[in-house]
């Protein structure tokens, strides 16, 4: 007979659960791609039920990139502290591996994703998405070796997300870009964004 009461631990586990498997699949074959359904079903709930944990598929999205958070932090952080990697060979690597995010298990949201989950959001829900978000890349510069004051993350934030989003906005969102060569002008962005990180290395934050 199949259970019909769930305790709040239950319900607890559950909502974590969710989240986790969204993450797994978003950052397998896109957000884009990932359907509530395919997460309920996997997960073994009713869509019904899902919809008591998240009113929308975009609360859940914001739920995942919360919870991949931690994930990328350590990511950085084995790749500094890898002695096989130069400096610049474990940035390198590790802005590689975010901009093509869904053959390193790393979720990235397109542009059309980031406006549809700014509509939806209230303004308290921004502004602490905003502080998360400033809080990650913070942490990223400080694994860098790099002090980070506010302005030295805003600048990274703007470089790091233009290099992933342009990744994927190339050819169906920004059509007259050239598709032939979105790899190779992944590839320049990345050595320009090290070029600037590696400057800021050795200059201390004002």
């Amino acid at each position: 007979m199949p259970k019909v009461a769930y305790s709040k631990e239950d319900r607890e586990r559950l909502r974590e659960t969710l989240v986790a498997v969204g993450l797994e699949l978003m950052a397998k074959q896109g957000i884009q791609q990932t359907t509530v359904e395919q997460i309920y079903k996997k997960v073994g709930i009713s869509r019904t039920f899902f919809y008591s944990f998240f009113s929308t598929k975009e609360d859940l999205v914001v739920e995942t990139l919360y919870l991949q958070q931690p994930k990328i932090i350590a990511h950085v952080q084995a790749l500094m502290a890898n002695p096989d990697l130069s400096w610049r060979d474990a940035v390198e690597q590790f802005l590689h591996a975010c901009c093509y995010g869904e053959k390193n298990g790393i979720a990235v949201l397109t542009i059309e994703e980031q406006q549809l989950i700014f509509r939806r959001l209230s303004k308290e829900s921004y502004q602490m998405f905003r502080q998360k978000q400033r809080r990650l890349f913070g942490e990223i510069l400080e694994s860098f070796g790099i002090q980070a004051n506010e302005e030295r993350v805003n600048l990274f934030t703007n470089l790091s997300l233009t290099a992933m989003v342009m990744r994927r906005a190339i050819p169906h969102t920004l059509p007259f870009f050239v598709p032939e060569a979105a790899d190779e002008a992944v590839e320049f962005q990345i050595n320009a964004i090290v070029d600037a990180l590696e400057k800021l290395k050795t200059t201390p934050a004002p």
